[in-house]
């Protein structure tokens, strides 16, 4: 018998689309950022497509909106957007895709949508479920900055603060968190191409109030985003997806030694760690655990989710087994194996540790 761990609950809802919402510009489904203007507004959208051929690879769209953008503002958005190219984003990087865009403003808001839910954002929103299960206030959540960025295993300076690039990176996430908008259909799990679907549109997060600490100072939520190096010394915050074990019960559980912190130099795109643990938790709600703790996912599947892409397929293969072994010795698996698959597609079949782990 596995012993049991004290763990916190993350509905199921918010799992099942956190990878397709993650989906980078590399992607094969995932198509370039466009600028869009209908009744309500402008929006900076990225839309990801549907694969037919799996139910969990369901559709959605990422968006910002601009708001309170003049008809000036929009036009010279436009020239700028114009500049861009996005295949030298994907192959290069965002420096050097963005290079010719002089605006800070709209550089950020570019990054912002493109990086959307990188693992260091998926590790903060599963670190606020976890202290919303902590503090007992439901979806609303309250927390101290300086407490967050030690827990993402940020080094203090020599003043006991933490450096401004890492102050503004942090509130830069939440900031992007809460303003980006997710749109999908609302019964996204039986998806029925004949039936005309209702829209869901929601955030991950919203922030709901900030505080600034002892010394009064022209602090704008927004502005601070897009053009400095600013973040409050607390939040409070709603998780806009949480429904809660006690409404539904429809939830994945982690365990609360579920580790945040970020590897010091390290990109955030390449902690592929946090990537597999999240889509193995959203496979086990798009599918039935076999036996009780054993899922089976097709290698392509895992491959396009864990941002693998390239022709490099030793290189591929190494980070995918490195991975695995990572995530054995941290307990979240027991084992893993690959099978063969239909059509030459090889499957890998996981054995959930359900004490770290579990569905419900």
């Amino acid at each position: 018998m596995n012993n049991v761990e004290a763990t916190f609950p993350v509905d199921s809802q918010l799992l099942m689309v956190l990878p397709r919402a993650s989906a980078s510009l590399r992607h094969p489904d995932a198509q370039p950022p466009i600028l869009r203007s209908d009744a309500d507004g402008y929006y900076l959208e990225m839309r990801v497509e549907a694969d037919a051929t799996e139910e969990s690879e369901l559709a959605l769209t990422r968006r910002v909106p601009l708001d309170h953008l003049s008809a000036e503002a929009w036009e010279e958005l436009k020239t700028e957007y114009a500049k861009l190219d996005w295949s030298v984003c994907a192959t290069k990087g965002m420096s050097n895709g963005l290079e010719n865009v002089q605006d800070r403003k709209i550089q950020r808001l570019f990054i912002a949508l493109i990086t959307f839910l990188n693992p260091r954002q998926v590790s903060i929103v599963l670190y606020l479920y976890k202290l919303a299960a902590e503090q007992g206030t439901g979806a609303t959540v309250t927390f101290r900055s300086n407490d967050l960025l030690e827990r993402l295993g940020y080094t203090r300076t020599k003043d006991g603060g933490f450096a401004s690039k890492l102050r503004s990176q942090l509130h830069c996430d939440l900031v992007n968190l809460h303003r980006t908008e997710l749109v999908l259909a609302q019964s996204f799990r039986n998806r029925d191409q004949n039936r005309a679907a209702k829209v869901m549109i929601k955030s991950v997060l919203r922030i709901k109030d900030y505080e600034i600490d002892h010394v009064p100072r022209d602090f704008d939520l927004v502005k601070a985003a897009d053009y400095t190096y600013e973040l409050a010394d607390s939040y409070t915050l709603s998780l806009e997806f949480f429904d809660g074990p006690a409404r539904t019960g429809d939830c994945v559980f982690f365990s609360t030694s579920f580790d945040i912190t970020q590897k010091l130099g390290s990109n955030a795109k390449s902690d592929y760690k946090t990537k597999l643990l999240v889509y193995l938790a959203s496979r086990m709600k798009w599918d039935r655990l076999q036996e009780g703790q054993f899922v089976s996912i097709s290698k392509k599947y895992l491959f396009k989710n864990l941002d693998l892409f390239g022709s490099n397929s030793s290189r591929n293969n190494q980070i995918f087994w490195r991975t695995i072994n990572t995530l054995k010795h941290d307990g979240y698996l027991l084992g893993a194996q690959e099978l063969p698959g239909k059509n030459k597609t090889p499957t890998i079949q996981f054995q959930i540790n359900l004490a770290k782990l579990k569905g419900a």
